[in-house]
C-alpha cells in the first residue's frame, strides 16, 4: 500500500490554512511557507548540534565509546546545519520575506548517549520532513535545493542510527511525513520563538506516546538485537511521542519491538471506541483495529514497518493514505527492528 504523500501532505496544509483551495489539483503557490518551516526545522537542528559539541567534548564521546573522527562527524553535522540555515534564509530573502530566526529550545538529553538517541530520531523526522513536504512545492528550483539538502540530511540519520546500532537503512524506502505531523513532533522542543516571527499555519495534533516497555539497542557495547537497553531522561516527562519509563541510567534489558509484537500506546484522553492504530513507515500507512482501555491503545506491528516509524491512532482504516481528518492522537515515534534482509540470487548466472 502506498504512502500517497501529496494527499497527505496537501490536505493537511489545506485543513490549516484558509486560503488554500481544497481542491489538490488547484493547489496556490506557498513555496515561501514552506522555505520558512524548512528553516524552522533547519533552525532547531542548528541550535541542537552546537549546544551538545558546547556541552560535551571529544573526550566526553571517547569516554562514552565514541572514536575521534566520530565526534569530528558531528562537527560536519553542525557545519551542514548551519549551512542549511544561511542557504534558506538568502532564498527567503531573495524572495522579499523576512526568514524567521531561531527560537529557544529544551532538548532532554542529559549525556553523549541520549544526545546520540535524539539526534537519530530529529535527523530521521527532518529527512521525513523534506520528502513530505516536497510535493507542495511548485518551484523547480527550489525543489532541487529541497532535494539537495534531503539528501544531506538522510546521511546524517544514517551516522546516527549506526552509532547507536540501528541498522542505518531500516527500511527500503524513505517515510514521507505530512507538515502537521512534523510540527507537532518538532513544537515538542520549542520553548518560545521571537514576537517578530511569522506565524505558521499548524498546531499539533493531540499527543500519543509509546509504553515504556518498548525499546531498542542503542549503546555502542550493543552487539546484538538481543542486547538491549532502555532509552534515558523520561522524554515522555516533558514530550510527548517518547516512551513514558525511560530514565537516566537504567540498563535492564528489553526486547525491541518487530514486526508481530503487541505495543501500547497512551494518548492524553480516553480514545474513542472503534479506533485505529495507524502505522506510517516508508510508503506503506497500514492501519490495525487497537484493543482500547481508557487512553491506552494496544496492536499489533504490521509485517510493513521497519526502522522509525510513525504511530498515530485514527478514526477509521487508513486503507493506505493517511487523512488528516482522520487523526485523532500522534505521531508517536516508534522504532522497529527490520527482519533479515531477503536477497534472490537467481538473476546472477552460473
Amino acid at each position: 500500500m502506498l504512502y500517497n504523500s501529496i494527499a497527505t501532505a496537501s490536505v493537511a496544509f489545506a485543513s490549516v490554512v484558509s486560503a488554500l483551495p481544497t481542491e489538490l489539483s488547484k493547489r496556490a503557490n506557498i513555496d515561501t511557507t514552506v522555505l520558512q518551516f524548512a528553516l524552522t526545522l533547519e533552525h532547531l537542528e542548528n541550535v541542537f548540534y552546537k549546544q551538545a559539541l558546547k556541552n560535551f567534548s571529544q573526550e566526553d564521546f571517547q569516554k562514552a565509546g565514541y572514536s575521534a573522527d566520530y565526534y569530528n562527524d558531528l562537527k560536519y553535522i553542525a557545519h551542514d546545519e548551519e549551512q542549511h540555515v544561511l542557504l534558506l534564509e538568502g532564498a527567503l530573502t531573495a524572495a522579499g520575506v523576512t526568514p524567521v530566526q531561531a527560537c529557544t529550545y529544551s532538548f532532554p538529553y542529559y549525556d553523549v548517549r541520549s544526545f546520540i538517541t535524539l539526534s537519530s530520531v530529529l535527523e530521521g523526522v527532518g529527512t521525513s520532513a523534506y520528502l513530505g513536504g516536497a510535493p507542495l512545492i511548485t518551484s523547480k528550483q527550489y525543489l532541487t535545493v529541497a532535494a539537495s539538502i534531503l539528501v544531506t540530511e538522510a546521511l546524517h540519520t544514517s551516522l546516527q542510527r549506526l552509532a547507536i546500532n540501528e541498522v542505518p537503512m531500516a527500511n527500503p524506502y524513505g517515510t514521507p511525513l505530512d507538515p502537521m505531523s512534523v510540527y507537532t513532533l518538532a513544537a515538542m522542543f520549542i520553548v518560545s520563538c521571537p514576537a517578530s516571527n511569522a506565524a505558521l499555519p499548524f498546531t499539533s495534533y493531540p499527543s500519543l506516546q509509546v509504553d515504556g516497555s518498548t525499546c531498542t539497542c542503542e549503546e555502542p557495547q550493543c552487539g546484538s538485537p538481543s542486547d538491549v537497553v532502555k532509552r534515558g531522561d523520561g522524554w515522555a516527562s516533558r514530550h510527548h511521542g517518547w516512551p513514558e519509563t525511560w530514565r537516566p541510567q537504567q540498563s535492564n534489558s528489553c526486547t525491541p519491538p518487530s514486526p508481530g509484537k503487541s505495543v501500547m500506546f497512551t494518548a492524553n484522553s480516553t480514545i474513542p471506541a472503534g479506533s485505529y492504530v495507524t502505522f506510517v513507515s516508508g510508503l506503506s500507512v497500514v492501519s490495525v483495529q487497537g484493543n482500547i482501555d481508557g487512553a491506552d491503545i494496544t496492536a499489533a506491528v504490521p509485517a510493513q514497518a521497519m526502522g522509525q516509524t510513525y504511530v498515530f491512532v485514527t478514526s477509521q482504516d487508513e486503507k493506505g493514505t493517511l487523512t488528516a481528518a482522520d487523526i485523532q492522537y500522534g505521531p508517536a515515534v516508534l522504532e522497529v527492528n527490520p527482519p533479515p534482509p531477503s536477497i534472490d540470487y537467481s538473476i546472477l548466472k552460473e
